[in-house]
């Protein structure tokens, strides 16, 4: 997945399902910051600049199972 860490995967999992920061955070017991640090990293590493472009990332990739 394009160099991304296996916490960096799972934050972008969250992010397309469309958790929040606070929710992400919460459910993975880390702060809000280091989310924040993971979703810019993530962005980063795949030149990516908005949380759509993140979301048709993972759904391009099958991270994400929309229920069809």
């Amino acid at each position: 997945f394009d160099g991304l860490t296996d916490r960096e995967l799972e934050v972008l999992r969250q992010i397309a399902e469309g958790s929040t920061n606070q929710e992400i955070a919460d459910k993975l017991c880390l702060s809000i910051n280091t989310v924040q640090v993971h979703r810019a990293h993530i962005m980063e590493k795949l030149d990516l600049h908005n949380r759509a472009a993140l979301v048709k990332y993972a759904i391009k990739k099958g991270l994400i199972d929309l229920g069809t």
